[in-house]
């Protein structure tokens, strides 16, 4: 089959001599194509058509296109003849998966009215590509824009069989309100949000919010700019389901799919390790639900009063309406109400008349400090409503301002960041939770790796006689030479509580790592004895049963359990067992005691 390539604005190229559009009318621009995959199984969806100028002019890279665009005011043009050159370049390579294609929200919305008829109609059906393998990719979405144009443009183009995807979610103008109205296929995170995510928690958690958004819109998310394999691995395991990126696979006139070394990490059954957070957890309560504090309209005020405020606050989203004691009954949200009061002679027949008659009188409303779990089961709740108008913010029961859904979002990411923290506040280690969930993904993905429960002896004594404080160096040094012992690629250091360390180790010399670990830990423990205690070897001091009794040196023991066995599939379990192996620890007085070895444990030279 031979592909046309459409010139739908060729009469305005000739109007033009600017350099693009010269090199437009003349055919030289390049589309090359980038590929998406999947992050489960290495499999391709598609390619990104990224489009190019003749190689060593001055128009070659994108970002100079798209300033030359602008300067000739044919960005529309431009988009235009690049999605046309894409489709028939790619079609005529006959190349597998989907292609995604950006387009402006702006220029979408052009394409449709000019040639939304017969012309695009039966040019794309000449094309023959199944349903669903093009994709439209909307950038550059204006806050201002009229959505409703935007949506109808994509009905227009849904209608034909072509998927749609969100471009850079996360940047810019992107928005909660298109994402809940356009439906797309997929959305692609923006860089910011998933570049060095390694080393990002913060970034960790805003990830697992869109993920969850994801799931309400049923979308798939695409996360951008994985460029090393450290990122690959992070979003492999929090479970993104696409990505892009040049670590994957560079974009190419000639696709070649992914790179066997970013297959062969995305098949790799290591498990990553989630960037650990750095600061101790912030009680909840401090957290406040954010919001803007906005003027209010009463019932008995008129629509006249409601454009005045409307007008007189340009970025103000909505007003609510309050009655005398400052309980809200109703919303007015900016973009559907102005759109009424706009209509012909409106002002003149019902200015005067009371603003509820246009309200929402179910708006949705939030406490201010609202328990996570609230916030949660808002943004993913069946009426979505308040992705558009936004919502009420009361303090028992009262006004206390409004906010949008970016608010909701920010405010739940924020709180789970807070909530997901979960660090000891002492070593700024990963605390139960975290502990928990990375149990769950060695168990689900079924790698083979050891659990370490790491316990001190005679640690009560000592911070009996010392206190706390240098009871308190102890349970540091324990971290600090866990910490050094480790891979930090592959081992993960979780501190339980008090003198309570568990170590999951995925490295394969994991016991020389131990007893290297209890080395350390028995050479360096000495140090935090008085002088007169180290000279005697150790201390006096009471028992459990306040019985004068000799204690030697504090030193750590470790039981290991190497997982996963045929009976264990919880981290409940590997938790029961850790704890049986400590008890072992205690009962052999030995250092290294691993589960089912039948020698009673062992332990480096001191």
């Amino acid at each position: 089959m031979s592909v046309q390539l459409p010139r739908p604005y060729a009469s305005v190229l000739r109007d033009h001599s600017g350099p693009l559009a010269q090199m437009m009318a003349r055919g030289h621009l390049r589309p090359h194509f980038q590929p998406i995959c999947s992050l489960g199984d290495g499999s391709l969806l598609g390619y990104e058509a990224l489009i190019r100028g003749p190689a060593g002019s001055a128009l070659e890279f994108p970002e100079d296109i798209v300033s030359a665009a602008k300067l000739e005011d044919l960005s529309n043009v431009f988009e235009a003849e690049a999605m046309a050159v894409s489709v028939v370049r790619w079609m005529a390579g006959k190349w597998p998966g989907r292609l995604f294609v950006n387009v402006g929200a702006a220029t979408l919305v052009k394409i449709s009215r000019d040639f939304g008829g017969s012309v695009l109609r039966d040019w794309y059906s000449g094309l023959e590509i199944e349903n669903g393998r093009l994709v439209l990719e909307i950038s550059g979405f204006d806050l201002g824009s009229n959505i409703e144009q935007v949506c109808e443009a994509v009905s227009f183009f849904r209608s034909l069989g072509i998927s749609f995807s969100l471009g850079d979610f996360g940047e810019g103008h992107s928005s909660l309100r298109l994402w809940s109205q356009v439906k797309p296929d997929f959305v692609k995170i923006d860089r910011y949000f998933t570049n060095v995510i390694a080393n990002r928690p913060e970034n960790l958690q805003t990830l697992r919010a869109l993920m969850q958004i994801a799931e309400v819109f049923d979308s798939s998310l695409i996360a951008k700019a994985i460029e090393s394999l450290d990122d690959l691995k992070v979003l492999r395991d929090l479970g993104i389901q696409y990505g892009q990126g040049y670590f994957l696979g560079r974009a190419a006139e000639v696709p070649t799919g992914i790179s066997s070394r970013s297959l062969e990490a995305i098949l790799s059954s290591a498990v990553a390790l989630l960037p650990s957070q750095k600061r101790p957890a912030i009680s909840l309560h401090k957290r406040v639900l954010e919001l803007i504090e906005a003027p209010v309209l009463m019932p008995n005020h008129s629509h006249n009063q409601a454009i005045s405020i409307l007008l007189k606050h340009p970025k103000l989203h909505a007003v609510a309406v309050v009655d005398t004691d400052s309980k809200p009954v109703g919303l007015i949200e900016r973009d559907t109400y102005m759109s009424e009061v706009a209509r012909p002679y409106f002002r003149d027949v019902h200015g005067r008349q009371s603003c509820i008659s246009l309200a929402n009188l179910n708006p949705t409303i939030i406490e201010a400090d609202a328990e996570l779990d609230d916030l949660l089961s808002v943004l993913t709740s069946e009426d979505q409503s308040y992705l558009r108008s936004g919502y009420i913010v009361v303090k028992n029961g009262r006004y206390a301002g409004v906010g949008t859904g970016a608010h909701l979002v920010r405010s739940v990411t924020e709180m789970r960041i807070e909530t997901a923290r979960h660090a000891n506040p002492l070593t700024l280690l990963p605390g139960n939770v975290p502990i928990t969930e990375h149990i769950e993904r060695l168990l689900q993905r079924g790698v083979r790796f050891v659990a370490c429960y790491a316990d001190l002896s005679d640690f009560k004594a000592f911070n009996d006689l010392y206190g706390y404080w240098r009871g308190d160096q102890m349970i540091k040094l324990v971290a600090r030479v866990c910490i050094s012992g480790c891979d930090p690629a592959l081992d993960f250091v979780g501190h339980i509580g008090g003198d309570d360390f568990i170590l999951l180790m995925q490295s394969e010399d994991w016991e020389r790592r131990c007893l290297k670990i209890m080395q350390a830990f028995d050479s360096e423990v000495i140090s935090l004895y008085d002088e007169e205690a180290r000279k005697a070897r150790g201390i006096q001091g009471k028992d459990r049963q306040g019985r004068e009794t000799w204690f030697p040196f504090s030193r750590l023991a470790i039981a290991a359990v190497p997982l996963p066995m045929t009976d264990c599939k919880s981290a409940e379990q590997v938790a029961r067992l850790s704890a049986e192996g400590k008890a072992a620890c205690k009962t052999s007085g030995s250092g290294l005691v691993v589960h089912g070895r039948p020698d009673r444990g062992s332990r480096a030279p001191a």
